[in-house]
């Protein structure tokens, strides 16, 4: 029986421990037969991404500080050394202030904005640039976001400006990049419980609620996004760009 992503040359970034979504997602890929490529910033997460791959169908591990744009250079000329095109990539970043995301957003910080914009936003277009030369075969860019975007959510602040920032640009890189087979879109998963959410104050709130509100009446499965992501990715999803899948529980469609 064939895998959905048989063939397939994958680039996730992203993966920052066992509890990161992105390495769902790389669980999932390797599930469905894809080579994958993973990447790092900085020693430490190195190691730690060495070990989670241990398991994983991985041709490479490699550094990339996504605000560097030397090491999105690098990271184009690593990728054409496979001599083989890239099929997929999943961009799974984001990162805001711990202070900006428990004190009102009205006294988010200057700095603080922008570092959450370039992070979490400019950086798939600037991802987008540096894979566009090696997906020559088409394929799919996916990111992953959150209905804080276009709802305000307490706590979320500047992630949630910084969302809708990075939905837009779905759109456009969508609009400008269908032209060369490349679809884009966005996954907004339900709240669940990683790392980075943690920072979110009082998030064990939002997910208790969750699980008595919701449609489904439980929260999200990081493998349910993960098998969403491999959807997008899969031939399955050829016809799908511009979008933002809600993988939520059903959360999204309530009023109050």
């Amino acid at each position: 029986m064939s895998k959905l992503l048989e063939g397939k040359f994958a680039l996730i970034l992203g993966i920052a421990n066992k509890w990161s979504l992105a390495y769902a997602i790389a669980q999932a890929f390797s599930r469905e037969d894809a080579t994958l490529v993973l990447t790092y910033l900085g020693e430490k997460q190195k190691d730690a991404i060495e070990e989670l791959s241990k398991d994983l169908n991985v041709a490479a591990i490699l550094p990339c500080d996504v605000t560097k744009d030397d090491d999105l250079a690098a990271l184009t000329e690593s990728l054409k050394g496979f001599n083989r095109p890239l099929h997929a990539v999943v961009h799974s970043l984001a990162f805001a202030n711990r202070e900006d995301l428990s004190r009102p957003f009205m006294e988010t910080s200057r700095s603080g904005f922008l570092l959450a914009q370039d992070v979490s936003a400019y950086s798939l277009v600037a991802v987008a640039r540096a894979v566009a030369p090696v997906m020559t075969e088409g394929g799919s860019l996916s990111t992953l976001t959150y209905v804080g975007s276009t709802r305000v959510i307490t706590n979320y602040n500047v992630m949630g400006v910084a969302k809708a920032s990075l939905e837009a640009g779905v759109r456009y890189l969508a609009s400008e990049m269908g032209a060369k087979g490349i679809r884009v879109n966005a996954i907004s998963a339900g709240p669940i419980k990683t790392v980075s959410a943690r920072a979110v104050k009082d998030f064990s709130t939002v997910l208790e609620a969750i699980q008595t509100r919701a449609p489904l009446k439980r929260n999200t499965d990081p493998s349910e996004v993960a098998d969403t992501a491999v959807f997008l990715a899969s031939d399955l999803g050829r016809g799908v760009t511009a979008n933002c899948l809600f993988v939520d529980a059903g959360m999204q469609v309530l009023g109050f």
